[in-house]
């Protein structure tokens, strides 16, 4: 599916909740958020007929998010539905978890047909762990990535918000986990929507901050187009470090994707408040629902402009 700027649309995300058994501080409020009614979310049922449309309009990848995906009642039956459209052209299922429920689960979804997940873990220390999530327990996230890697849930991307004066002394830490283990440990540039919308400018660092605390790094060949990530690696490193840029270095112009939240809202570009409602569409016409949403995707999002007012979600709401 090609958009109005070129680019080929094949990338999915689709949010299955905006519920969460953590509260990080950038994402979600401190009160967390109030339980939508049944009738506000998607139903298990739609959300396979989205992905069956998204399939039949050149969709090649569906990543499941939140909220976190695992606290959703149905998620182990959703992925193995969505996992038999490989047999009609979807070649990547992947989820985006906090991975707290991963060692209950990880071997159920890799048995229901998903191919690999995204733990966010933005600090490998308890404290600030359970400090930054409010109230998490960083042992029970590092069972969650052992569980994977022994389910085959890989290759596994560790992803870290990159926030100043709070883990930017942890990213040699992070870089070396790449050593000897294929991970790739993705450090992603801090955005000022939600919660961090209003937050001191001290926080956001770019990612060229990684390429200066560890300048060893090489970087990666990339073929066709750059993607989302930069990668590089350790010298006789087994995995890679990604280095991703909205900010400092946007890709817009590669930009692959379009979102769904958990209240059936498509969102064509993360940083734009413009949203169409599946509630506007019958079920019947699910392709035009994706098709007008691809069609509606603005050249590049204005962040950096003096008069950009961030987007009203969370990032709970909206889906990673």
């Amino acid at each position: 599916m090609i958009d109005n700027y070129g680019r080929e649309i094949n990338y999915l995300r689709i949010s299955v909740t905006d519920l969460c058994n953590l509260k990080c501080q950038y994402c979600m409020p401190a009160q967390g958020v109030k339980k939508k009614r049944h009738d506000e979310i998607m139903r298990i049922e739609t959300i396979e007929k989205i992905a069956q449309a998204a399939v039949n309009i050149g969709i090649k990848k569906i990543r499941l998010t939140g909220g976190e995906p695992l606290v959703r009642r149905g998620i182990i039956d959703l992925v193995s539905r969505i996992s038999k459209l490989k047999f009609k052209g979807l070649e990547d299922l992947a989820m985006t978890t906090n991975g707290l429920l991963l060692e209950q689960y990880a071997a159920d979804l890799k048995k229901a047909g998903l191919n690999r997940v995204n733990i966010s873990l933005d600090t490998l220390d308890p404290v600030k762990y359970h400090k930054i999530t409010r109230g998490g327990d960083l042992t029970q996230a590092l069972k969650g990535i052992e569980a994977a890697q022994k389910a085959g849930l890989s290759p596994i991307k560790i992803n870290v918000v990159l926030i100043g004066g709070f883990n930017d002394e942890e990213i040699v830490d992070f870089v070396n986990l790449t050593k000897d283990e294929n991970f790739e440990v993705r450090f992603i540039e801090l955005m000022p929507l939600g919660e961090a919308s209003d937050w001191d400018k001290s926080h956001f660092l770019t990612g060229e901050e990684i390429l200066h605390r560890v300048p060893q790094l090489i970087p990666l060949p990339t073929k066709g187009k750059i993607g989302v990530a930069r990668l590089f690696k350790l010298p006789d490193s087994k995995g890679k470090v990604g280095l991703i840029s909205p900010l400092s270095n946007h890709f817009c112009h590669d930009c692959n994707r379009v979102r769904i939240t958990a209240d059936g809202k498509l969102k064509p570009c993360l940083h734009d408040d413009v949203e169409l409602d599946i509630r506007d569409y019958d079920e019947d016409h699910l392709e035009q629902f994706l098709m007008d949403g691809i069609y509606g995707k603005p050249v590049q999002h204005h962040i950096l402009k003096h008069d950009y007012i961030p987007v009203a979600r969370n990032m709970n709401e909206i889906g990673g």
